[in-house]
């Protein structure tokens, strides 16, 4: 099982994984909550959320859309973000829209290929949950997480910039 960090007022910490990720050829487990592919949970999701006996996420690979979800989202727990290389930020922009064009408030994690000198950006982001590559611990993760004083853009963080803190 993964290790899962979840930032918490700021502050990271291990965190206990009550999800399990279903791939689509698995079956999906009686009773527990479950983490879905997109294509899973359009052709099941309905059904998984009109229980309510078990919280349901899903998972966004870089190349699919979270606007399809627009209307799910009130009613999902999870939304994974999948990074399958460092190099590859699609999720950034996807965590940012649902949090700032879809205000929404359930946990954004990243998973695949995540790396502690991603942290403070995907903070900034939205991400709220981690399930590092590196082996990071949480008290690694918040210092990689606050490492700059400084920032120079807006973001879902609301931190000023650094002209703000000038002018002040």
């Amino acid at each position: 099982m993964p290790k899962l960090i979840e930032l918490v007022e700021g502050q990271a910490r291990w965190a206990e994984d009550a999800f399990v990720f279903v791939a689509d050829e698995d079956a999906i487990p009686d009773t527990g909550d479950v983490i879905l592919t997109l294509a899973r949970f359009e052709a099941e999701g309905d059904a998984l959320l009109a229980s309510n006996s078990r919280r349901v996420g899903v998972r966004i690979e870089p190349d699919q859309e979270v606007e399809v979800l627009a209307y799910d989202l009130p009613r999902l727990a999870v939304v994974a973000l999948a990074f399958p290389k460092y190099r590859d930020g699609r999720a950034y922009t996807s965590a940012r829209l649902l949090r700032e064009r879809f205000s929404y408030e359930g946990q954004i994690r990243a998973v695949g290929d995540v790396l502690r000198e991603q942290a403070g950006f995907m903070v900034r982001c939205g991400f709220d949950a981690f399930e590092p590559a590196d082996g990071a611990t949480p008290e690694v993760w918040s210092k990689a997480a606050s490492r700059f004083r400084h920032v120079y853009q807006r973001a879902v963080d609301a931190r000023p910039v650094a002209f703000e803190e000038r002018a002040s």
